[in-house]
């Protein structure tokens, strides 16, 4: 029994001490796939790794983060340096920005650096920790300030990338100018992701922001207070589609100091199909990275692939329209001193036949909706820019006069919208 039990502790001392050394090989296979990936699923965000020098219990390496703007093609290049620790079953990379770059950062953050860390284990789960310290900066010269309480961020993914889950805390921060001053309070941030195929993911999430406030010299005070964004997205059919839901709430808004809420906005979609959802939005990201990537001066060359992400747009659209779908707002409510503004829009399209679906040329075509909004009077007479937009379509009988409401609806079948019995063709634009 002794002996036995000596062969087990050799047994796991051996493994103690190969295994740093297999984690670390581990380790830094998984960051240069993740830079791979990175890379390749969009076109403004790039890493590069340079000089990855990989030890027994640890490793050092550098590297750049660049940043294109979607606008101007210009491109922002960062420096930054990691040490990574090698455990038994994980590693450690601590990141900090590179030294050429790490004197601009001190004069924002005198007292402690921003910290971001990775921790990664063998079976596929990493974690992501981003801590920025409170700052307050001043300028005496322009008499411009702003400062930023302690913030937080952290990203937990799972199941070798098919799982994240992530939240964001930001206390606040105050930013004031010569003739401005702005603050945000308590904002959060939470979801939580799970990977369905290709570009589709499913889960929920909150964000919320406890206020907003803007203070400009000679313009009202404006005010939002208890925002907040509540969404989920399931499958539907046993997986082939998709629906979601999301709920936007304000609790108050004040301009000059008067306060009027709540609000609340909603937004449905269901019946999305999954593969045609994930072939349109992979259409559209080929066409955005088309549109950034220099083509070399061959404009034949670009025009044919915008060609071709615009066919692989249109028979996506055709897709999802022939298994049927339904979208829009089945609730708007906002609050104003003179009443609320209700409402609802709706649009859908329904399933197809397979004959039906060779047949279709366009999607408008068979698309219904039903749109239903309606206003107090006295909010139109209050504000004559709105007056003057409203008073014509009363007149042309696409607004009606109800007591003391305005109400404008509408239905759309045939590739035409009926407003209060005026139809209006429209035209097939795709």
């Amino acid at each position: 029994m002794k002996k036995q039990w000596m062969v087990a502790g050799a047994a796991v001392l051996a493994v103690g001490v190969v295994a740093p050394w297999a984690v670390g090989y581990v380790t830094e296979q998984q960051w240069q796939s993740v830079t791979t990936e990175v890379n390749q699923a969009q076109p403004l965000f790039q890493l590069e790794t340079r000089d990855y020098k990989r030890g027994y219990l640890g490793a050092d390496f550098t590297g750049t983060v660049s940043v294109q703007n979607p606008d101007t093609g210009e491109e922002h290049e960062f420096g930054y340096q990691a040490r990574v620790s090698h455990g038994v079953t994980g590693s450690l990379l601590d990141f900090s920005p590179s030294d050429d770059f790490g004197s601009e950062i001190e004069e924002i953050f005198p007292d402690e650096l921003p910290r971001l860390t990775l921790e990664t284990r063998l079976w596929g789960t990493a974690i992501v920790e981003l801590t920025v310290p409170a700052v307050s900066v001043i300028n005496d010269e322009t008499g411009e300030s702003f400062d930023l309480s302690e913030s937080y961020g952290r990203a937990e993914i799972g199941d070798t990338g098919s799982r994240a889950d992530l939240l964001m805390l930001w206390p606040g921060a105050v930013i004031r100018g010569p003739d401005i001053r702005i603050s945000i309070e308590d904002f959060r941030f939470e979801q939580a992701m799970e990977h369905l195929t290709g570009d589709v993911w499913l889960g929920d999430g909150d964000m919320s922001l406890a206020r907003l406030e803007i203070a400009a010299r000679d313009e009202p005070l404006f005010r939002f207070d208890d925002f907040a964004i509540q969404s989920e997205t399931f499958t539907e059919d046993n997986g082939t589609s998709i629906g979601s839901e999301t709920l936007a709430t304000l609790d108050a808004m004040t301009v000059d100091h008067n306060s009027f809420g709540p609000h609340r906005l909603a937004f449905v979609f269901s019946g999305v199909d999954v593969q045609n959802w994930n072939d349109l939005t992979s259409a559209l990201t080929d066409m955005q990275a088309a549109a950034l990537t220099p083509s070399g001066g061959d404009s034949r060359a670009e025009m044919q692939k915008q060609m071709e992400s615009m066919n692989h747009i249109n028979q996506a659209m055709l897709g999802l329209a022939g298994e049927g779908f339904s979208f829009g707002f089945p609730e708007l409510s906002f609050a104003t001193p003179q009443g609320p503004v209700t409402g609802e829009i709706m649009v859908r399209h329904p399933s197809l036949t397979d004959d039906e679906k060779d047949q279709m040329m366009m999607v408008m075509q068979r698309l219904t909706g039903n749109l239903d909004l309606s206003m107090p009077l006295a909010l139109v007479e209050q504000y004559p820019e709105l007056g003057m937009q409203v008073a014509p379509l009363i007149k042309q009988g696409m607004m009606v006069q109800e007591g003391d409401r305005v109400r404008v609806q509408g239905t759309l079948e045939d590739l035409a919208l009926d407003i209060n019995g005026n139809l209006i063709p429209l035209p097939p634009l795709f």
